[in-house]
């Protein structure tokens, strides 16, 4: 749930968005931490909520069992890549290990092709500012292209975040594989 209770405040500002929107969740099925309270408050308005969790984390009890469609999986991998064929777009909360497997994962996919989906950071109480710093460290030095940066929506309005997402064109990247070989010799 994180220390500080804007966390929790700000996740059910979401919800609260995407009900007003009439936006579905498609989370990863847990009943902890600031994605049951999304759920929690996108059901209790009649809204769609679909979570996908692996079988030994069901048999762990740690699944919400008040969802309106829970899809068992194998693994880990098989949770995200379902995750990522169902949902249009994501946005990661402030969270652990698990949110930055997630991001990285999308990021990842984007950079190459293999989807072309907004990915979103609702940078809540400054939550992500070192992990955008890094991304940033990254493109100075070389590591990061910055069209695959600008990809990533960042912004701590959930109403702003939401419109982007929106909005959102994937940037060209036509011709970064053919430079990355380049940059290579």
């Amino acid at each position: 749930m994180g220390a500080n209770s804007i966390y929790r405040e700000k996740a059910k500002e979401l919800a609260d968005y995407l009900i007003a929107q009439d936006i579905s969740l498609v989370y990863g099925g847990a009943d902890v931490g600031l994605m049951k309270i999304l759920a929690d408050r996108m059901l209790e308005a009649h809204k769609e909520v679909i979570g996908i969790m692996p079988k030994n984390l069901v048999e762990k009890e740690v699944v919400h069992n008040g969802l309106s469609q829970l899809i068992v999986v194998e693994s880990m991998a098989e949770r995200k890549e379902k995750l990522i064929a169902i949902s249009d777009a994501f946005i990661a909360l402030p969270g652990g290990f698990g949110t930055l497997d997630e991001l990285a994962e999308v990021l990842v996919l984007d950079q190459l092709h293999i989807i072309e989906k907004p990915m979103g950071l609702y940078n809540v109480n400054g939550y992500f500012d070192h992990l955008i710093k890094f991304f940033d460290l990254g493109v100075q030095e070389g590591f990061i292209r910055q069209e695959h940066l600008d990809n990533m929506v960042i912004d701590k309005e959930v109403a702003n975040l939401v419109n982007q997402l929106k909005a959102y064109q994937p940037v060209s990247m036509n011709k970064w594989i053919k430079d990355i070989k380049t940059e290579s010799l």
